[in-house]
């Protein structure tokens, strides 16, 4: 019996036993999807994440105050980080060209008979511009505000909705905690960008948080959160970075250890894709199990099938088959079985990574080596399991197997 034959009379026993097949294929069809859906979802994951940190800019700088070892076994933030430093830097250091400091809190923001606990963010005019934000109604505080410390906000896109629906929010009074602001601007709605939503939240001068809400908590001046440093251009980021670490040592005197952080984009980039690369690894080990108890399914049922077709193989190798005809019949139906259960999980797979992308903002990423790999390994594991039957099945001794039929 010639190849073509033996796959000619593997396929019609398949067709012939269609739910028995059908329920061997499930175990690879499940197992396939799983290990394409989790590759794509985990390399959907790592773009939408990358994607928001390049939102940041390819020349940001975001110096915090403390080192990493400070940052990481303290709860409190450290007070070193001073709004003069950032006016140094921005007047001082060569490579950069404009730097946003911010000092964060949350308060209660009150207009009418609505109010909501958002973030408050007190920054300088230098914002707009080292955030690429645009106001998108009235006008941002200016270096006349930070300087009385007018009582006066910008509000983010989703916040001004929130507060005044349609109507225009530009001149109307809010209270900020227990203190009336007036609204001069609005920004244009951009989006949440790693964790901070500048869409739903107030922003005011650095110079009105630190006298009104926060206080002034450090004797060296206004202490910040942190402040971002927006460099030249990409070519010109580890020069400032480097320009700004040397310019902090000399205002804070410091001899030996840092103490502040600064990182970049690239640094974030890094770190991300190592975790998202892991997490990926994770879960498309823990899928590709799927895949394996799918072969041993496989094996399962075709050990089955050879006792059910003792009297089938009994009179095949009575006329003439060998046992090489036999072997290779009952491994050319695990394959099959497998491969089919590939194509079908791969379908499956595809499919529940673009409804993935359709409904959360998980960017859609089909990987052609994730999908080859799949199929590949699931015909693979169909070679693999359905020897042990195949080899049972050709070992039949034909009048044993006549008689027990």
């Amino acid at each position: 019996m010639n190849f073509l034959e033996s796959i000619q009379m593997a396929g019609k026993t398949l067709l012939s036993n269609k739910l028995r097949s059908a329920l061997t294929m499930l175990g690879i069809v499940i197992g396939n999807a799983s290990v394409i859906a989790m590759i794509g979802i985990g390399e959907g994951g790592q773009k939408y994440v990358n994607k928001q940190l390049e939102s940041l800019g390819p020349n940001v700088l975001f110096i915090l105050p403390g080192n990493r070892e400070t940052q990481r076994i303290s709860f409190e933030v450290p007070k070193n980080l001073v709004l003069q430093d950032a006016e140094a830097i921005a007047s001082q250091v060569p490579t950069v060209v404009g730097v946003a400091p911010e000092l964060n809190r949350r308060q209660v923001v009150t207009y009418s008979n609505r109010n909501t606990d958002v973030n408050i963010i007190g920054t300088t005019p230098s914002f707009l511009s080292v955030r690429d934000f645009e106001t998108a109604k009235g006008r941002f505080f200016s270096e006349v505000d930070i300087k009385r410390s007018n009582q006066v906000v910008v509000l983010g896109g989703d916040l001004a909705e929130k507060l005044f629906g349609n109507s225009n929010a530009i001149g109307k009074q809010l209270r900020i905690g227990n203190t009336s602001f007036q609204v001069i601007g609005t920004l244009t709605a951009k989006g949440s960008s790693v964790g901070a939503d500048y869409d739903d939240a107030a922003l005011i001068p650095i110079t009105t948080s630190a006298n009104r809400l926060v206080g002034k908590n450090s004797p060296y001046g206004i202490a910040l959160d942190y402040l971002v440093a927006a460099a030249r251009d990409s070519e010109s980021v580890d020069a400032a970075e480097f320009q700004i670490a040397n310019l902090l040592r000399l205002r804070h005197k410091i001899n030996g250890e840092d103490d502040f952080t600064i990182r970049s984009q690239k640094d974030a980039l890094q770190t991300v894709g190592q975790i998202t690369g892991a997490l990926t690894i994770m879960l498309a080990a823990i899928a590709g199990i799927s895949l394996f108890v799918g072969g041993i399914g496989i094996m399962n049922i075709m050990l089955v099938s050879v006792t059910e077709r003792t009297q089938e193989i009994g009179l095949r190798k009575a006329i003439g088959a060998t046992e090489q005809d036999i072997l290779l019949q009952f491994i050319i139906e695990a394959v099959i079985v497998s491969a089919a259960g590939g194509l079908v999980g791969t379908a499956v797979g595809i499919s529940g990574i673009l409804l993935v992308g359709a409904l959360t903002p998980l960017e859609a990423a089909l990987s052609p080596v994730a999908i080859t790999m799949a199929v590949g390994v699931s015909g693979g594991i169909g070679l693999f399991f359905g020897v042990v039957p195949a080899r049972r099945a050709a070992k039949l001794d034909p009048i044993v197997a006549l008689r027990s039929a």
